[in-house]
């Protein structure tokens, strides 16, 4: 069994980065594999540890970190992706690197934010960072995370991340690991982190802010061999084939149907155990193992197929295989004119601030975030273009693209596309979505104003997908003018027209099967079937509300856990819950209400974290409101609060 040990590594200006090493019980020297998270690993994210181990029991050296102000680490959280971030990881890499159990080579993976960063420091180009697997992860930290999409600020994921970090950020060191002085670190984490979501709300279009966190579009910045891990239903996704389409150096990726979770629990499966995939990766590319793994087809992908809509599917249709090059030979872009399809509500659309929610979250993780439901209830405030039903079968794979002229009657708008499968019985399944702000048609870096009443052409792409509609089934595109509650429906009531005649839908239509024979196969998830894969929490909230009297439309959304010590893990709790709403008929006039809390126990002391957040928005500002309390032993011990008003710029 591999074993378990608590370092301290001291970084450039004097601060000391906590980080647990996971060391085989073979004889070295070792690769290392490192994971650098803010997510507490001696606590809130200790489940991680029997993935280590099996790293570990495989011959290499895993050693994940507490990143800078989180967790039993020093100094302060100032932000996601801080620059102060990557030249810490080039010092633990660098350390790594040169112990002398190390055999000199280091990789990086992570979901997530590990994967963030798994690239970003990629593109600095560490001589001893070889290879990288970063899964659902990104290359655009502006129009590909959960900030914006499509120009818009995101709605739902401001009562989420953004909230449970402010808490979990404002909780203490783990006294055990820190030692002596963890109340002092305590006290200077909570009077010196400000919230993320303040910084985000100040840069609401594409800057150098974001440009630096994002690897698009200078590919070639990443020498170290990458592995990419992507699921359809996640909302990072768009990077995959984009990224992998751009990079030089040796690279693989595997996209399957999962949303933003394991893929051992994810809803939707197929489910498969990722570890071994990446045990081939490191080995070819950390070992020097002649595996041959670079000599296989470097795509390979769950290819999804008509699937009923459903929030808690457990699986996708489809079937895996591969692909020899992306973009792929066969790949013959097909235009549907919107001219040749049926319309039975015209080209005028009223728009409704709620439109949308059938859609649902475009990030899903775990309960409550879950798939997509039957479209059809949108489909009423949509304009849908409904193409005849198939003779064949029609395979698309890639970025479809929407070409369209439009006017609007106010100066910000937004265009909302949605791409279908309909069934014979007329249900109608998601198969992905686009959304544009019309302020951000020609540049994401300097919106402009529309002026009513004249047209404008515009083009944007819709997420990737991978999708077959079935003979008989039909093609249909939906329009309208939000995407709530995803994103943050536009300033004031507008309505949309759209010229027909004009109108393009490009789909990525693959001809023919795969020049690749065989499929891949992979070890079958080692943590069985869940109906509810959620990290264990024991209940959940998801409801759609809509208040006659008030005229609002909410989303409310929550989840809690409570867990019970185990071996070196302290009972700790977690609540996280959020309410979003919307004015149908008056979209500027819409809220989001957040709420995190933490408790931990140690024998030490119980230290606990609460946090609302309240974002309020008209047509001119966002209203942001704040309120943190830190408890110890039940006694309060400080009480933060922030209040700002932000100007909604062009959004």
């Amino acid at each position: 069994m591999p074993a378990k040990q608590h370092v301290s590594l001291a970084m450039s200006d004097g601060i000391h980065l906590a980080a647990s090493l996971f060391v085989p019980d073979s004889d070295g020297p070792w690769p290392a594999i490192l994971e650098a998270l803010p997510y507490r690993k001696d606590d809130d994210t200790a489940s991680y540890k029997p993935e280590y181990e099996r790293l570990a029991s495989a011959g290499y050296l895993v050693c994940r970190v507490d990143l800078r102000g989180t967790g039993s680490s020093q100094g302060i959280a100032q932000d996601e992706y801080p620059a102060v971030e990557r030249t810490d990881l080039l010092t633990v890499i660098d350390w790594l690197a040169t112990q002398v159990w190390s055999s000199g080579s280091v990789g990086m993976y992570g979901t997530s934010y590990s994967g963030f960063n798994s690239i970003q420091l990629a593109m600095e180009r560490p001589p001893a960072l070889k290879a990288i697997i970063p899964i659902f992860a990104t290359d655009d930290c502006y129009g590909d995370d959960v900030h914006y999409f499509g120009g818009a600020l995101k709605q739902l994921d401001v009562v989420d991340y953004p909230t449970y970090m402010i808490a979990m950020n404002a909780l203490p060191p783990v006294p055990s690991v820190y030692g002596d002085g963890w109340r002092e670190e305590w006290a200077r984490r909570v009077e010196g982190t400000e919230p993320w979501i303040l910084t985000w709300l100040a840069h609401q279009r594409e800057d150098d802010y974001w440009r630096f966190g994002s690897l698009r579009p200078d590919y070639e910045r990443i020498e170290a061999a990458t592995m990419i891990v992507a699921g359809w239903a996640d909302g990072y996704r768009n990077n995959s084939l984009r990224t992998f389409d751009g990079l030089r150096c040796p690279k693989r990726i595997v996209i399957g149907p999962w949303a933003h979770a394991s893929t051992d629990t994810s809803l939707p499966g197929p489910n498969i155990d990722l570890v071994p995939e990446m045990l081939k990766w490191w080995d070819r590319w950390l070992k020097g193992v002649d595996n041959g793994i670079e000599c296989e087809a470097p795509v390979v992908l769950f290819a999804q197929r008509s699937t009923r809509p459903g929030p808690t599917r457990p699986e996708m249709r489809g079937a895996w295989r591969y692909e020899p090059t992306w973009p792929a030979q066969r790949l013959r872009p097909t235009e549907l004119r919107l001219s040749d399809a049926e319309a039975p509500a015209g080209d005028t659309l009223v728009v409704r601030g709620d439109v949308g929610w059938t859609a649902w979250i475009s990030c899903a993780g775990h309960l409550p975030w879950g798939q997509p439901d039957d479209q059809r209830p949108d489909e009423a405030f949509s304009l849908t273009y409904t193409w005849p039903a198939l003779e064949d079968e029609l395979e698309i794979l890639g970025h479809a693209r929407l070409r369209l002229t439009v006017t609007t009657t106010a100066p910000i708008a937004y265009l909302s596309a949605k791409l279908c499968d309909v069934f014979p019985d007329g249900s109608s399944s998601l198969v992905t979505r686009g959304m544009l702000n019309l302020a951000h048609r020609e540049s994401r870096e300097t919106p402009s104003a529309l002026e009513r009443g004249r047209p404008y052409e515009v083009a944007f792409d819709l997420e990737v997908a991978s999708w077959t509609f079935e003979e008989g089934h039909r093609v249909r595109l939906d329009l309208a003018g939000t995407d709530w509650p995803n994103a943050w429906a536009p300033p004031e009531p507008v309505t949309l027209a759209i010229d027909r005649a004009t109108a393009t839908l490009t789909l990525p239509v693959l001809e023919g099967p795969s020049p690749v024979a065989g499929a891949p196969s992979f070890a079958p998830a080692r943590r069985g079937d869940e109906a509810i894969p959620n990290r264990g929490h024991d209940s959940y909230e998801w409801r759609i509300e809509h208040d006659v009297p008030s005229g609002e439309t909410r989303a409310v959304v929550g989840n809690r856990g409570d867990y019970p010590a185990k071996a070196d893990v302290p009972s700790f709790a977690e609540r996280y819950a959020g309410t979003v709403t919307v004015r149908p008929d008056d979209p500027g006039r819409a809220s989001a209400h957040g709420e995190a809390s933490f408790e931990m126990r140690w024998p030490e002391a119980t230290c606990a974290t609460d946090v609302t957040l309240d974002v309020q928005s008209d047509r001119d500002e966002y209203r942001v409101k704040i309120d943190l309390m830190v408890r110890e032993d039940g006694q309060e011990r400080w009480h933060r609060t922030w209040d700002r008003t932000i100007p909604r710029d062009h959004q």
